[in-house]
């Protein structure tokens, strides 16, 4: 991801989604294979016992998920928009430090996203975002995924 698409997608967040913005998410990797993104455990994300608030945690995988369908779009030049129609989350252990969040499924965006192209018709998918402290998995997220 490039300085300028960076830029772009902060000032994009501060305009039309300020909540991504108020965490602070920074990109540790984004491409239409997967993307990365660390939520840091600030005064801003850390709840009253000193883990990261559970907002926060759905934040990440929100941003997490909804780029790595943002980057497979642009990639593919369709003007599909995107929407999470559902959303499940397991919480493993608490996250007592920053934590990644890892989503892999480039292939489910991939085939809606060319399912969209070609049939103009709304596609829902599933995705799972995983948040990670360290080594360790603190989070699991299912994010039921809506393009049309």
């Amino acid at each position: 991801m490039t300085l300028k698409e960076k830029l772009f997608l902060k000032l994009y967040c501060y305009l039309k989604l300020p909540i991504i913005s108020y965490c602070r998410p920074k990109i540790l990797a984004a491409n239409s294979k997967s993307v990365k993104i660390l939520i840091p455990l600030k005064r801003r994300t850390k709840n009253h016992l000193g883990s990261m608030y559970f907002g926060a945690l759905s934040v990440g995988a929100d941003f997490t998920a909804g780029l790595l369908v943002m980057n497979s779009i642009k990639k593919n030049k369709s003007k599909a928009k995107l929407i999470f129609k559902d959303f499940k989350a397991d919480f493993i252990k608490r996250a007592t430090s920053d934590v990644v969040f890892i989503c892999n499924d480039q292939n489910e965006v991939k085939k809606a996203v060319i399912e969209n192209l070609n049939t103009s018709a709304r596609v829902s998918f599933n995705l799972k975002v995983e948040g990670f402290c360290g080594n360790e998995l603190v989070a699991r997220f299912y994010l039921n995924t809506s393009i049309k």
